[in-house]
């Protein structure tokens, strides 16, 4: 019986403890690359880096866990794959890497909170999401999206005076040169470079649901969208960096680790275990984890990179997770209350934007890659 309540008792926490793996492995992402980007290691570099460590870890397991299942490869999804790549490592993370390296990895990690009410957007603007205001969740999902858009409002307009924490030294623990003094001078510019990226993402998941119809091999889907954005963004970075060819060197040092770590977590770890978590609690149930994230980058960038707090942050940050939040328990709400039509057996016959809610917000298996080739 002892065994047994403690097997019950991991399964139910089972869950829990992996989102917090989760969002501590995109904290450390944050921070790593940030510290890299102010050492001066090329953005455009670190992406290529960062794509083609996550397509070499995710190809074995492509390859072998999807062999019988993988569909044929059609000119459509060649193009809509394309595409992903174009939205996600070239624009999505190369905007965000600019603003990073022009703000911090603290108000990065916040702004991007900002993304589901973002996706929602785009989702109600091509008819994939379906809106009833009468309904309790669909006004949440409105409000929490306006509350959400007023939160980075706060953080981008006002910055307020600095909150001294105890525990954060006056220098980095990491040399990061004199980039952080410009810091101040880009904000709002960084801020719309990570908007950008945000935007970016947001039409990278209503794409990637829309291509999983027609190519349902999550693994092998993920892994050609990390190879295309190695190759699409080695092109850029030919363009972006031909008369600085020294960029592609890396040393043993964190110019190295930062692309690998990303790789191998943010599009290796983090897929697998979001795909595990989806299967059982669902995707509304991942994206709740989402500001643990950015707790934990504020944290840590206070005691490791010295990166100071502004009041304006703290409270744009805050809005944003309440927006979120909303937006959340909106989706949820919705969910709930579609099961429940099904069980009383009064569900009226799903028209398309019906079918399409379907895709984006309850259907698992249109979510697994999540964000594997994202934060």
């Amino acid at each position: 019986m002892g065994l047994e309540m403690l097997q019950s008792v991991y399964n139910k926490a089972k869950p829990y403890l992996l989102m917090v793996i989760v969002q501590s492995g995109a904290a450390g992402m944050y921070l790593i690359s940030s510290v890299v980007l102010k050492q001066g290691m090329s953005r455009y570099v670190l992406v290529v880096y960062r794509n083609a460590v996550g397509a070499l870890v995710l190809a074995p397991f492509a390859i072998v866990l999807e062999r019988k299942i993988r569909p044929k490869m059609t000119i459509s999804v060649f193009l809509q794959i394309m595409a992903l790549a174009i939205l996600e490592p070239v624009l999505d993370q190369n905007f965000s890497y600019l603003g990073m390296s022009l703000t911090s990895a603290s108000y990065t990690s916040a702004i991007m909170n900002a993304v589901p009410a973002v996706t929602f957007i785009v989702a109600v603007l091509l008819r994939l999401e379906f809106l009833k205001m009468r309904e309790m969740g669909s006004q949440a999902k409105v409000i929490g999206t306006i509350v959400t858009f007023g939160g980075a409002l706060i953080m981008t307009v006002y910055k307020g005076p600095i909150v001294n924490l105890i525990w954060s030294p006056k220098e980095s623990l990491f040399d990061t040169g004199s980039a952080t003094a410009s810091t101040d001078q880009h904000w709002l510019s960084g801020t719309v470079f990570i908007l950008i990226g945000c935007i970016a993402w947001s039409l990278f998941f209503v794409l990637q649901s829309i291509t999983l119809k027609k190519y349902p091999a999550e693994l092998s889907l993920a892994f050609l969208i990390c190879l295309m954005g190695a190759i699409l963004s080695a092109a850029v970075t030919l363009v972006a960096e031909a008369h600085h060819p020294d960029v592609w060197a890396v040393g043993w040092n964190s110019k190295l680790l930062a692309p690998a770590y990303a790789g191998v977590v943010s599009s290796g770890l983090t897929y697998y275990i979001q795909g595990i978590v989806m299967q059982t609690r669902g995707p509304v149930f991942v994206t709740a984890f989402n500001p643990l994230c950015m707790i934990i980058v504020a944290v840590l960038g206070s005691i490791v990179l010295a990166e100071k707090l502004h009041i304006g942050a703290i409270i744009g940050a805050i809005v944003i997770a309440v927006g979120l939040y909303a937006v959340v328990w909106g989706k949820g709400k919705d969910k709930i209350d579609i099961t429940a039509s099904d069980e009383i057996g009064h569900q009226l016959p799903m028209t398309k934007m019906d079918t399409a809610h379907f895709n984006i917000s309850g259907d698992t298996n249109t979510q697994k890659y999540a964000a594997a080739a994202a934060y």
